[in-house]
């Protein structure tokens, strides 16, 4: 296993298209990130190995997307004394509400940031925030992205105000 700054995990395949979000994200900022489908729940050990090896290996933070049950985040923080952010997933007849609920109901001294369903680009940029600590060059790139959304928001609000003729 190479050195990367963010592990990323998924609880099956299935949660790829979601998770593709992150890694937009992370590539924006020049994260590295390293990437494995481990299950809660069909695979225990393997996840517990991966995340024991990802810390001896210096990683910053996991991030955890997972549908269903959606116990991998939770699973994760309990072997972790690192960040770990939550992806609900979105599937199944509850549409992603009991992935949202299994993720971010964790019990006291076992936290997991928890983002929107189908929230991963938004994982992916919480994850450079907390990087950015370790990584002051990360904030000035946050600074920037932040700023060029506002130049964005702020362009589509003047061109309104000229087509309404209210200039």
């Amino acid at each position: 296993m190479s050195k990367f700054d963010i592990a990323i995990l998924m609880g099956s395949k299935s949660d790829l298209e979601v998770m593709k979000g992150v890694f937009q994200a992370l590539d924006q900022f020049d994260v590295s990130y390293d990437v494995r489908v481990l299950s809660a729940h069909r695979a225990p050990t393997l996840v517990i190995e991966y995340v024991k090896n990802s810390i001896e290996q210096g990683v910053a933070a996991f991030i955890c997307g997972a549908g269903g049950a959606a116990h991998l985040a939770g699973v994760v923080a309990g072997h972790s004394h690192l960040p770990v952010i939550g992806i609900p997933v979105a599937s199944g007849a509850l549409n992603g509400n009991d992935s949202l609920l299994a993720t971010v109901q964790m019990p006291k001294g076992i936290p997991v940031a928890t983002v929107a369903i189908n929230g991963a680009y938004n994982a992916g940029l919480l994850a450079v925030q907390m990087l950015s600590l370790k990584k002051p060059e990360l904030q000035g790139k946050m600074i920037t992205y932040k700023q060029e959304m506002q130049n964005k928001v702020k362009a589509i609000s003047d061109e309104l105000q000229i087509e309404l003729g209210r200039e």
